[in-house]
């Protein structure tokens, strides 16, 4: 009987074949996106051997893509850059009575 260990420890990021956190969700959503393309393309009336080719390209370039992220950003990373966009480039204060009350 094999026993098959789960857990990675806690409070640790799920990981696979070097895919962490939610890029492993990123590249499952990618994948089924290329499910769909494939059966629109073939309903479509294109050839099946283009089809496959444009399709393997494409799911060459999610892999490359996924785990360019992985490694780049880290776990968390990827959502730390996202959500820098909404921070503001400067603040604007119309009086100083807020840094008056700081020095006490």
């Amino acid at each position: 009987m094999a026993i098959y260990q789960i857990n990675k420890g806690i409070n640790r990021p799920i990981e696979f074949k070097g895919l962490k956190a939610q890029y492993i969700g990123y590249l499952g959503g990618g994948l089924v996106c290329l499910l769909v393309l494939f059966a629109v393309l073939y309903i479509a009336g294109m050839p099946v051997l283009l089809c496959v080719l444009i399709i393997v390209a494409l799911g060459g370039a999610l892999f490359m893509q996924v785990y360019r992220l992985s490694h780049r950003y880290g776990e968390f990373g990827l959502m730390k850059r996202a959500a820098r966009r909404y921070l503001p480039g400067y603040l604007k204060f119309r009086s100083r009575k807020l840094f008056y009350h700081l020095s006490r």
